[in-house]
């Protein structure tokens, strides 16, 4: 295993609420902007990462994300990594999980086709495009996006494949690190909030 493999720690960083996030609605391609409480909880992670240096900082494309990386400090340095976008929806874009269920019963976004949207396999690829490039680069490295991305990126970090994310619950604002153990690709913190035990 080469050295810089072995430096190389991924910090993720959900972006704030947004309206759709609130609601349980799938958000990807729409840029909403945050809400007020959604900058609030953005603003909250600044004290945590100014206690951090960064080796590199990524950030998805969309406003939420880059809106969150600005308020917690860090946007001077970030990068926009397009392979960090949310999962593509396609037609179910804006709808929540209930409502789409209506018309396709026991629909899964982890288990079920998408529409003009993209496969897990698909997103999955993504994520670990964003894995080499935070291993070949080493060191601590920040990124900025979407609940459904990070918890794919986590099941390919740690080699269980992207459909391992659907175990992985991911709050607004929340700071989760990848990290090893032994040598181990291994979840070193999950789902933790600014202000938090560990944070």
């Amino acid at each position: 295993m080469a050295e810089v493999e072995k430096k190389a720690e991924l910090w993720l960083f959900r972006h704030g609420e947004t309206e759709w996030s609130l609601n349980g609605k799938h958000t990807s391609y729409t840029d909403l902007p945050l809400t007020a409480h959604g900058r609030e909880q953005a603003a909250a992670l600044a004290p945590v990462l100014a206690k951090v240096n960064f080796d590199l900082v990524l950030t998805s494309p969309r406003k939420r994300a880059r809106d969150t990386a600005e308020l917690a400090g860090v946007h001077q340095n970030a990068e926009i990594e397009p392979y960090l976008q949310e999962w593509n929806y396609g037609d179910f874009e804006g709808l929540s999980t209930p409502e789409i269920q209506v018309e396709h019963p026991g629909w899964s976004v982890w288990r079920d086709p998408i529409t003009g949207g993209e496969s897990l396999e698909r997103v999955s690829a993504r994520a670990q495009l964003v894995i080499d490039r935070c291993l070949a680069h080493g060191g601590r490295c920040a990124l900025f996006a979407h609940a459904h991305i990070f918890r794919i990126l986590a099941g390919m970090w740690v080699e269980q494949g992207g459909l391992f994310g659907q175990r992985l619950g991911l709050s607004t604002a929340s700071i989760s690190v990848l990290g090893w153990e032994h040598g181990t690709r291994v979840i070193t913190r999950w789902n933790e909030m600014p202000g938090g035990p560990a944070a």
